[in-house]
């Protein structure tokens, strides 16, 4: 009888620890993760992660730039630390979220944003469904193949993130054994990767994963979408302007032999096309050729662009300004820039949909268009992006 009852104790024993166990080793995770535990307290519970692997998307989402970096609750985890650590810049002043805001769409309000050793030379673009696109390029300019290398580009630049490695900066090695001797990220690459080495691939791929988890498809687009047969049809939730204003962004315009508008519609879809809203990859620029802080240069070389989804919040309030510039700051300005292309000299690199007959276009709006296009846009604006504990600070 005695033997009997004491494996029975032991079964249950053995019972409560495999159920209450993550893994196949129970180690109570204040005492397995202290450095993450103190550093973190409730920001971050190892033991109940936030979803980013399995979030849902409209089964309308067909686009996808993932490849071999499959987003995990633990790779997201670690990106989202790195995203908002200081400790990633040489002076311990700017994070990737410096640049990169959720309140903003994850873009700047400032037309630059500030670094370590000056100003960006661009503007910070914004990262919302940075997954979902054809393209798979990034930076206005497209020099980052991926966006696993786009990563830690910033932070090897001597103005941005300052571990360039030359004029004086220290290398990326030099941040890889910095974070490596911070407590938190001893656990953490060990919790993700089964070793504590920080290397930079680890990072790019932590902080891709974490970047391609932002999504928006709360939208009133969404909801129209997903109750309509397919994007060029009316959505019943839409009042007659917003489709009006659908109806306008998608359907080409018909041009004279000066290229004046004389018919149909204004066209948007051609490079933005839906549900997507992301730029197509053979994209050439868009007739903004400015460079920051150097009038006078041009530079031809910008093809790349966000998803129109998120361009302002759902008030209509601007997420900072537009394009590589900042030169634009609202809807109606960056419609009118669309309304009338005037070819600079010297830009051999105009997108040939912008210049019909070898000239640019004159799409000659009328307001009820304009605000039409202004009220479709504003229904790609969701508004769980901007409050989503998942992509806030840890801190």
């Amino acid at each position: 009888m005695l033997l009997k009852t004491y494996l029975h104790l032991t079964l249950l024993s053995f019972l409560f620890v495999s159920c209450n166990s993550n893994d196949s080793t129970y180690e109570p995770i204040a005492e397995a993760y202290p450095n993450v535990v103190a550093t973190f307290g409730n920001n971050l519970d190892l033991n109940n992660l936030n979803n980013y692997a399995n979030q849902s998307i409209p089964n309308y989402i067909t686009k996808d730039n993932t490849l071999g970096n499959v987003i995990s609750d633990k790779g997201a985890t670690l990106g989202r630390v790195l995203f908002y650590d200081k400790n990633l810049s040489s002076n311990n002043t700017i994070s990737c979220s410096s640049c990169h805001i959720q309140a903003n769409a994850f873009s700047d309000s400032k037309v630059v944003s500030d670094g370590v050793n000056g100003t960006t030379g661009r503007h910070s673009m914004r990262l919302i469904n940075s997954r979902f696109s054809n393209e798979r390029k990034f930076f206005w300019d497209e020099r980052a193949a991926t966006l696993e290398i786009q990563t830690t580009m910033p932070i090897k630049n001597h103005g941005e993130m300052g571990f360039s490695g030359e004029n004086g900066d220290q290398s990326i090695t030099d941040l890889t054994l910095k974070l490596g001797n911070i407590g938190y990220y001893k656990e953490l690459f060990k919790f993700v990767y089964g070793t504590e080495e920080v290397t930079e691939s680890k990072m790019q791929n932590a902080l891709a994963q974490f970047v391609r988890s932002i999504q928006s498809f709360d939208s009133k687009y969404d909801t129209g979408r997903a109750q309509a047969p397919n994007n060029n049809a009316n959505f019943a939730n839409f009042t007659a302007q917003e489709n009006l204003g659908k109806n306008l962004f998608n359907t080409p315009p018909i041009f004279d032999a000066t290229s004046n508008r004389t018919a149909g519609g204004v066209g948007c879809i051609g490079c933005h096309a839906a549900p997507e809203f992301d730029i197509d990859p053979n994209t050439l620029n868009n007739g903004i050729i400015g460079t920051i802080g150097s009038p006078g240069v041009i530079d031809i070389t910008n093809t790349r662009a966000p998803s129109l989804r998120d361009l302002v919040k759902q008030d209509g309030t601007p997420n900072g300004p537009m394009m590589h510039t900042g030169v634009i700051t609202t809807l109606q300005a960056a419609i009118g820039h669309y309304g009338t292309i005037n070819i600079a000299p010297g830009n051999t690199n105009l997108d040939p949909r912008l210049r019909p007959n070898g000239m640019g276009q004159k799409l000659n709006l009328n307001a009820t268009e304009v605000n039409a296009l202004i009220a479709f846009l504003r229904t790609l604006s969701g508004s769980n992006v901007y409050v989503d504990p998942k992509w806030s600070t840890p801190f």
